[in-house]
């Protein structure tokens, strides 16, 4: 974690009902993003080379996840093809 940036890196024990850190942001929301990754690099039955990419690409994915691919890809490719 230091490596790519944080300075500290917190746990939290589960085991005494604890799920954030005070004023955090809560565990799930983590959680639920491996879990989705996971599910979606299971396809390509896990990722040997370029892991980087193919994980920067979930995360992408995710941030966009209420807007269709197409319609995000559309508008990208108009703004690069004016």
């Amino acid at each position: 974690m230091v490596d790519v940036g944080y300075d500290k890196h917190f746990r939290v024990n589960h085991g005494k009902n604890e799920f954030a850190l005070e004023g955090q942001i809560h565990i799930n929301g983590i959680e639920s993003f491996w879990s989705f990754t996971k599910r979606r690099l299971k396809k390509f039955n896990g990722v040997k080379k370029n892991f980087e990419i193919h994980l920067k690409e979930c995360e992408f994915r995710w941030r966009k996840s209420n807007e269709t691919m197409y319609n995000i890809l559309n508008q990208r490719l108009k703004k690069y093809l004016k």
